[in-house]
């Protein structure tokens, strides 16, 4: 195993951290010295958030499985498929945590004790 120093440490820290902070920074800066953003900035951010909860949600319930029918019998991947009728048809962030929570827990723990 490999172990760093702390000066290298720090210096990888601020290899991250100063473009990060410089990326970010640059819209606070150059939105704050316009006065607004353009319309076509805050259209192609408005598909921000969604695209982030599919980045985040998507690999965690989609698996690669030998078969078809493994993939979709998997809990998660059913859950999924109700949380996402309930965002499609609700629009409501919190209705489709609680209820594909409530899928996923059902099809989980009540089904296998029914079955």
């Amino acid at each position: 195993m490999t172990t760093y120093n702390a000066l290298t440490i720090w210096a990888v820290i601020l290899a991250i951290a100063i473009p990060t902070f410089l990326v970010r920074y640059s819209f606070i800066g150059l939105f704050g010295r316009l006065g607004e953003a353009p319309d076509w900035v805050e259209r192609v951010l408005a598909f921000v958030p969604a695209a982030v909860l599919a980045a985040l949600v998507v690999p965690d319930v989609v698996t690669i499985q030998s078969t078809v029918a493994a993939t979709l019998g998997q809990d998660r991947v059913l859950a999924g498929v109700v949380a996402a009728v309930v965002a499609w048809r609700t629009e409501n962030v919190f209705a489709t945590i609680a209820v594909g929570m409530l899928a996923l827990w059902t099809v989980r723990f009540v089904l296998p004790m029914v079955l």
